[in-house]
């Protein structure tokens, strides 16, 4: 989580198992952009450094190189240009599985979907999918209805449809992603998404690589959509945002057979160069960007934590922590602070109420852990009935504030968060440097090591076995070899 909010713009296209809307499962011939206009790189050049800051900047490790070379190679095979030079491929230092590309040859990957490949083909794959949207000119075809969309105004629309059962918004806060940019993308016809995935296959054979690297790639973001699901305790198969949609399996069923059609019998993958690649990658949160551990929220640079509701999911984005359950939802933010907390307090309410129009109720001081509090509850109409819209913030400095914004049904005020709401707290010097990160490390099966040893020593409390077979592409049944290399997440 960042300070700052940050307009985002520019159509983003997200990489997601889910298709939406109308579109036959048959693509026709697909109209292409025969190459990169001007405007489309001013544009371009102009959104990048915003989306760098919305999505945790560029991640600076020995794998951005390598990426960046990848894309360039997929990234060349579209009608947009043949020289490699053209795009700009940016390894994302962000937690969330996306990738996304926009107008002017700008191409996105975050370093936890990275994590999630298996081979440097499916990398291509992912990469060549969102090259595919941008060279089909899908942004451009509803731009009309992608307007730019600012995450304070966004906030409210989210979680009123989260909290009263809008299933298409309600899953995108438990991925953690940047609301604006999720927005965006479920905004993608279903004919388009199978275009981009015709065309992102079309590019692995004519680079040379696996033309089913897609398909496999498609299954194992499936597969980990659902593990989310899981532990965010929804008990779904498939993440609630797509249930509308097509099974995800056929989805990679259609892809396989789009790799069969381009009649390319290449099976190269490079495999072992895009492991030795990743290992070290930086997994989930970056402490930097604080963490989420269990049900608490701890930011050791900021040196604040808290504590979401038992039985309540949590994730960081970018901007904000997002916590949702059965009872509401809420996000953790910060913003400029000039020393007036019911200012601030008004303000966050503006933000929030952008096109809405509720107004908030006397605000009332108090105090938590030594801090200043100010909080006020508006009332607004919810998609399904009447919802409390509540915000407290806290004062840790003249200069500084954070808080809480909170939907709740009618009447609840706080809510299940109270308990949260009090438990905001500084953290000492001693518990921020006790903050680890995770990190992806390849290692070599050895004699006598099964999926229960391997799952056992990756660095979490729960789902282990499940992570890991996710992480690696693998299913309860599968036998490992000595030799073979997998992936585990540790401190």
């Amino acid at each position: 989580m960042r300070l700052k909010n940050l307009l985002l713009s520019c159509g983003l296209v997200g990489f997601a198992i889910a298709c939406g809307g109308e579109g036959s499962s048959k693509t026709k011939s697909i109209p292409l952009a025969s190459s990169i206009s001007q405007k489309d790189k001013d544009a371009g050049a102009k959104a990048h450094p915003e989306l760098l800051q919305e999505f945790g900047g560029a991640y600076d490790g020995p794998q951005t190189a390598y990426v960046t070379s990848v894309g360039r190679k997929i990234a060349s095979q579209s009608s947009l240009s043949s020289v490699q030079s053209d795009f700009t491929v940016t390894l994302l230092n962000s937690s969330v599985n996306n990738a996304f590309a926009i107008p002017g040859g700008y191409v996105y990957i975050t370093r936890q979907l990275m994590a999630l490949c298996n081979d440097e083909a499916e990398m291509a794959g992912v990469l060549g999918h969102e090259v595919g949207h941008v060279a089909a000119m899908h942004s451009k075809r509803r731009q009309s209805a992608a307007t730019k969309t600012a995450l304070g105004g966004a906030l409210l629309q989210i979680l009123t449809g989260a909290v009263l059962g809008n299933s298409g918004l309600g899953g995108m806060l438990q991925q953690g992603i940047g609301q604006g940019a999720q927005l965006l993308t479920l905004k993608f016809s279903r004919s388009q998404e199978y275009e981009a995935d015709d065309l992102g296959i079309r590019y692995l054979a004519k680079g040379g690589y696996d033309p089913k690297a897609l398909s496999t790639m498609l299954s194992s973001l499936a597969a980990q959509s659902a593990l989310d699901a899981r532990v965010a305790g929804q008990n779904k198969t498939i993440p609630e945002w797509a249930s509308t949609h097509p099974d995800p399996a056929s989805r990679v069923q259609r892809a396989l057979g789009r790799a069969a059609e381009t009649g390319s019998t290449s099976t190269f993958r490079n495999r072992d160069v895009f492991l030795n690649a990743v290992n070290g990658v930086l997994y989930d949160d970056d402490p930097k960007q604080g963490i989420v551990n269990g049900s608490q929220f701890i930011h050791p640079d900021l040196r604040i934590a808290f504590t979401a509701p038992s039985g309540y999911a949590m994730s960081n984005g970018t901007t904000a922590v997002t916590i949702s359950g059965s009872g509401g939802q809420a996000q953790f933010s910060g913003a400029a602070y000039s020393g007036n907390l019911d200012a601030y307090v008004t303000s966050v309410f503006r933000a929030l109420a952008k096109n809405d129009g509720f107004t908030p109720q006397a605000i009332q001081r108090g105090s938590v852990g030594g801090m200043t509090t100010a909080s006020a509850t508006a009332q607004a109409n919810g998609q399904s009935g009447p919802i409390d819209v509540t915000v407290i913030a806290y004062e840790l400095s003249p200069t500084q504030a954070f808080h809480f914004a909170m939907i709740t049904p009618q009447g609840q005020n706080f809510g299940p968060f109270s308990g949260m709401a009090q438990s905001f707290r500084r953290i000492n010097a001693q518990e921020a440097a006790a903050v680890k990160p995770r990190r992806v490390a390849v290692v070599a099966v050895k004699s006598g090591d099964t999926v229960a040893s391997l799952s056992n020593r990756m660095a979490y409390t729960d789902y282990k076995t499940e992570r890991f077979l996710t992480l690696n592409a693998l299913t309860a049944s599968s036998k490992l070899t000595p030799g073979q290399k997998v992936k585990i997440v540790t401190y």
